[in-house]
């Protein structure tokens, strides 16, 4: 494995263009996976299976990005290492991990589900540190800790509720290990000369095949029920967003690096909660309040991090969009 500086550390800390990138890309990401959770609960008010709703949103997506990708001339080269990459990325970042909490979202309840985004931080740094890509900070490190003490405040309060599936909480546990392999291996593999915009639909189709195939495999059914008139609209309106986070995603793991995107859980649980307490009427958690603001902490301490540490993080030089 080649040991190359990456824009997470001196280049990012002296532009002050790329914070601005990154943190705009951060609270972008982080907001439109809130609000796709939380659609994903009312598409299964209406009788939508969450694996069909997990496939037609995501070739809706594919489609989008696709066609943009086209229009601005950036269709990436369909080598042995991309196909790969859009396979791999596509398995880890979309399609087990949306499986699984899209399926335990009418268990759980989109609040749980929104606070399992917040967890994969911890596991992406601690990946990160294993394979050389980060060197240790005590900044960072604490930042990190801030966000996951945070989550754990939710997940404590929820885990203590009546009637809670202990079973699927630990089921869903599976999702931020999918997530934080996904962060890590999405910059160490990025194929040579690829732009963020061109892997986006890539790997969301790499996430479409491998649905299928699970679908074919276990013999479920991919029907919705169109004779309901907001099933084709709420589909298309998850397609959109997917595809906007899907991109924002890349953008955000080209500036930031693997550990930095990683906070886009957390966010997503700020936004998340929330919008499932007032708007789906979920219960109101008693730790929101302290969570957030322990994220939200996490989060300036990420930043604080970058400038304060000066390390030397190591990733593919092709991640620096060169």
């Amino acid at each position: 494995m080649m040991n190359i500086k990456t824009t997470t550390s001196v280049e990012f800390e002296n532009n002050t263009g790329r914070n601005y990138l990154a943190v705009t890309a951060l609270l972008g990401a982080g907001l439109l996976l809130g609000v796709i959770t939380n659609l994903a609960k009312v598409a299964h008010g209406i009788g939508i299976s969450p694996l069909a709703y997990l496939i037609w949103s995501l070739t809706g997506a594919t489609l989008l990005l696709a066609i943009v990708t086209y229009a601005r001339g950036q269709i990436p080269k369909l080598t042995h290492r991309s196909l790969e990459y859009f396979i791999v990325a596509g398995f880890l970042s979309a399609a087990v991990s949306n499986l699984i909490f899209f399926n335990a979202i009418p268990r759980l309840g989109v609040s749980f589900i929104a606070l399992m985004f917040s967890l994969p931080p911890l596991m992406t740094y601690a990946g990160a540190l294993m394979l050389r890509m980060e060197r240790f900070c005590w900044w960072r490190a604490s930042g990190v800790l801030l966000a996951l003490t945070g989550a754990a405040f939710l997940v404590l309060d929820y885990w203590a509720a009546p009637n809670t599936d202990h079973f699927w909480i630990v089921l869903t546990l599976l999702g931020p290990v999918m997530l934080s392999a996904g962060n890590l291996y999405r910059t160490l593999r990025w194929p040579p000369g690829a732009t963020a915009e061109s892997l986006a639909p890539g790997m969301l189709a790499g996430a479409v095949g491998i649905l299928i195939l699970f679908a074919l495999v276990f013999d479920r059914s991919l029907s919705v029920p169109t004779q309901n008139t907001y099933v084709v609209p709420l589909i298309a309106i998850q397609a959109v967003l997917i595809a906007s986070q899907s991109l924002l995603l890349f953008v955000l793991q080209k500036v930031g690096g693997p550990v930095f995107l990683s906070l886009m859980g957390g966010v997503s649980a700020v936004f998340g909660v929330p919008i499932a307490m007032f708007l789906l009427a979920e219960p109101v958690l008693s730790a929101f309040a302290p969570s957030a603001m322990l994220i939200t902490a996490g989060i300036v301490a990420m930043l604080l991090g970058v400038k304060k540490c000066r390390q030397s993080s190591l990733q593919p030089r092709t991640a620096r969009g060169k």
